[in-house]
């Protein structure tokens, strides 16, 4: 069975992507400069329920995908983002190696074979996981009741304490079979009562764990890499680190609010988009529930004050009923002096990035999306490859060339949503992979990677 899915993805992959992503890839690596080495990346997986961690040159070409802390069970959704990033990572380092040419019956052999093996080669897939989302921001966490009677509803991921959650019951009963299995919420309330108390290591202990029993299931390994951004990366720099850095070249005065704020096509009249979220003393930390703006000097050239306040807020339902959305329960207010923010420090004044500034210290030399203009955001890319335009420019953030940092937009590439992975019966991209019973239901449904060469 897992051979027969293997080459089945690997057989429609070939003929659906072949012009449009994998020529491109397999062209891009030929011109890549290797000399460039850039700084070593480290990344982790969790095996057995801990962590490890594993260094790879700054040489590779680095190829991210996603999955998402706001639950722990996987989703379709993400099981296709791997699938594809480990199609894309195997079939660019084959045709680099080999050359260009018609795929035939002798290349999908050889293909599925090195999809059983750990990734190897010069592109290598990884996970780019945010760590400040709410974790319950998709209204599908079957932690979701714990986390609003706890009080962490609002708190970032990384913050979230494992100790006063407990799977709900209600959730189960409701979405059993479309959102969530049974058996799905007793392993998780398995890896739950060991957990070491952090929500992310937890969460991590239940998609690796899945993630194993699948590439059983698929024939291909899919225990890919994984890195957190932004709270991780900037919980252990220093001050002289690569994203405080570009917090602090990004408030040092108007004109660099402005670049950035121009980066988002947002007007700096309102003044109200907080490039940084502060976190509250009381924990909180969503994005969808900080209100904030931006203070300037009596002349218009310093950031004086950042006023921020937190309100509950809903952010989103689930794929299945419209109506259950879910809550960031958060309430407080306080400013921040724009000196924190200019010579930052994380320790003084933790807070969350938005991802188009963060996204500047990924390795990521391609980057993999879901849907872009059917499920993923558009406004997202431009403000992504906009600011990388103004740092290579000097518009932006300065000196990144003393991190190792290059600031050339990486390739973006779309998974068609013509091409999206559903629920066969639901059909639901937020359905957990639990809930399919036919693995193969969505190995025909395809797969598609195209280019997106507009956004560089």
């Amino acid at each position: 069975m897992s051979d027969e899915l293997s080459c089945m993805l690997v057989k429609n992959f070939l003929r659906s992507s072949w012009s449009c992503c994998i020529k491109p890839v397999v062209e891009k690596l030929t011109n890549w400069k290797t000399k460039n080495t850039g700084r070593p990346v480290s990344l982790f997986k969790f095996k057995n329920n801990q962590r490890v961690n594993s260094t790879f040159e700054g040489n590779r070409f680095f190829l991210r995908s996603s999955v998402e802390y706001s639950n722990p069970q996987l989703t379709v959704e993400e099981v296709q983002g791997v699938v594809a990033a480990r199609l894309l990572e195997v079939c660019g380092n084959y045709f680099h190696e080999k050359g260009l040419g018609d795929p035939d019956a002798v290349d999908v052999a050889e293909i599925c074979e090195k999809l059983r093996k750990p990734p190897h080669g010069r592109i290598i897939a990884f996970l780019l996981n945010t760590d400040d989302i709410e974790p319950d921001r998709y209204s599908m966490n079957p932690l979701k009741r714990s986390l609003v009677e706890s009080g962490q509803s609002a708190y970032p991921a990384a913050t979230v304490r494992t100790d006063n959650l407990k799977v709900d019951e209600q959730f189960i009963a409701k979405y059993d079979g479309a959102l969530i299995t049974r058996g799905e919420a007793e392993f998780i309330a398995t890896i739950l009562a060991d957990s070491n108390g952090s929500y992310l290591d937890f969460a991590d202990s239940v998609k690796y764990a899945q993630l194993e029993n699948l590439s059983g299931m698929f024939g291909i390994d899919l225990s890919l890499p994984a890195m957190r951004m932004p709270l991780e990366t900037l919980q252990f720099e220093t001050k002289a680190g690569l994203l405080h850095h570009i917090i602090s070249e990004t408030h040092k005065d108007f004109n660099a609010v402005k670049q950035a704020y121009d980066c988002m096509r947002r007007s700096i009249t309102k003044r109200t988009t907080l490039l940084t979220v502060p976190h509250s003393k009381l924990g909180y930390g969503s994005k969808r529930a900080a209100r904030g703006k931006l203070h300037f000097n009596g002349s218009g050239t310093k950031l004086e004050t950042v006023s921020v306040k937190y309100k509950p807020t809903r952010l989103y339902p689930n794929g299945i009923d419209p109506e259950d959305i879910s809550l960031a329960d958060a309430n407080d207010r306080f400013i921040v002096t724009g000196q924190k923010l200019a010579n930052y420090s994380f320790v003084e004044t933790p807070s969350s990035p938005q991802f188009f500034l963060y996204a500047l210290g990924s390795p990521e030399n391609a980057a993999l999306w879901h849907g872009v203009g059917a499920f993923a955001a558009t406004q997202l890319l431009q403000s992504y490859s906009s600011a990388r335009a103004a740092c290579r420019e000097g518009r932006l953030v300065k000196r990144l060339q003393e991190y190792d940092v290059r600031p050339e937009t990486p390739m973006q590439l779309n998974l068609s949503s013509d091409y999206m992975w559903f629920h066969p019966v639901h059909r639901n991209i937020d359905a957990s992979i639990g809930t399919v019973a036919n693995l193969s239901d969505l190995a025909r449904m395809g797969m598609k990677i195209e280019h997106l060469p507009r956004f560089k």
